[in-house]
């Protein structure tokens, strides 16, 4: 047996013919970003690859490499021993590290010598993020979009949820970025990931929905947190036909009060997220707000943020950059409930 190295554009289209994905590379380099899927197994810990780099420039190359070898010899020892003992003999691994060079080779020609058919990625995860984004725009182009608008508090994440639950198609951004995507939608206690993370993402989702039907997300800007939406999703979703979500001032304000409740329960981190609206609003209207909300009047400042400050830059981003929004379906739920939205997605499915 050998080795069988397959290519990046092979890897996109296939790793559901294999039984695992493995990435060799160190733990830092796999939370950043790895495949869809995979799970590691580092042949060199972060720790490790720090200690033979300074040996690389501080003493020569000959000396790094034989520490290294013997640290890998161990990593790769462990690995068998933890989860490679139970694995029957037509298990079919598919190995990479970051170029597809010594620490996904070293793992994957001892389990070839055991008699496992391993494949190894030629140019590792490098290349495959490399075809992965150049794969994005074919995605994006073929699927059918229904752009699901409507003013903030307007129950677009809830109508989005209440599809789904239906059996339709979504690509849901703010959950895959973890992000609500405004200046207030940092969600506390969750971390955003890596924009390359959020890539594979977003890919990951794109390449499993079925081009016949169509796939409805939310009208997103080009940023939703810190991480960037694609740009050719991006394109697609602004050609796309709308729907426009309609409810009233007081059921958006009851609806973000649910849906931030963390604010509500935490008035100084609410009074200090408000503060970054600061250059936009002014110093007086900001301590304005901060002052009602401390005084316990929170769905009076949001009802003013709707108002003042959310709905005039989001009808005018909509009105730019959506081709189709003038021309949206009107959907108006009976009210801000998750029943509601449910009830909404029931009719819209059965149409």
């Amino acid at each position: 047996m050998s080795v069988q190295l397959i290519s990046a554009e092979q890897a996109l289209t296939g790793l559901s013919e294999f039984s695992s994905v493995i990435d060799a590379r160190s733990e830092s380099e796999y939370a950043e970003d790895h495949l869809p899927g995979a799970v590691n197994w580092p042949s060199l810990r972060d720790a490790e690859r720090h200690q033979v780099g300074t040996q690389y420039k501080q003493v020569n190359a000959f000396e790094a490499k034989k520490q290294g070898a013997a640290m890998v010899a161990r990593n790769v020892a462990g690995h068998i021993e933890r989860e490679v003992l139970d694995k029957p003999k037509d298990w079919k691994p598919l190995v990479y590290c970051w170029r597809g060079g010594k620490r996904s080779g070293s793992l994957a020609l001892i389990l070839d010598q055991i008699g496992f058919k391993v494949s190894l990625i030629e140019g590792g995860y490098k290349a495959f993020r490399a075809a992965m984004v150049a794969d994005l725009p074919q995605l994006s182009a073929r699927l059918h979009f229904e752009v699901v608008c409507g003013t903030t508090g307007s129950g677009k994440t809830r109508f989005l949820q209440a599809l789904a639950a239906q059996g339709a198609q979504v690509l849901d951004l703010e959950a895959l970025a973890k992000h609500r995507s405004s200046v207030l939608g940092l969600i506390p206690g969750q971390t955003q990931p890596t924009q390359k993370a959020f890539d594979t993402r977003v890919w990951t989702a794109l390449q499993a929905f079925d081009p016949a039907r169509p796939v409805y997300i939310e009208s997103e800007s080009k940023k939703v947190g810190n991480v960037v939406v694609p740009e050719s999703l991006m394109a697609a979703m602004r050609r796309s036909p709308c729907l426009h979500l309609q409810l009233s001032e007081e059921e958006r304000v009851k609806l973000l009060l649910e849906d931030y409740d963390f604010f509500v329960r935490d008035i100084e981190f609410f009074c200090n997220r408000l503060g970054a609206l600061t250059e936009a609003r002014g110093k007086a209207m900001v301590a304005d707000w901060q002052d009602r909300s401390r005084a316990g009047g929170v769905a009076g400042v949001v009802k003013d943020l709707l108002v003042l400050h959310y709905d005039p830059v989001y009808l005018q981003s909509m009105q730019r950059n959506f081709t189709h929004y003038a021309a949206a379906r009107p959907l108006a739920p009976r009210d801000h409930s998750v029943a509601a939205m449910q009830a909404l997605a029931a009719t819209l499915a059965s149409t």
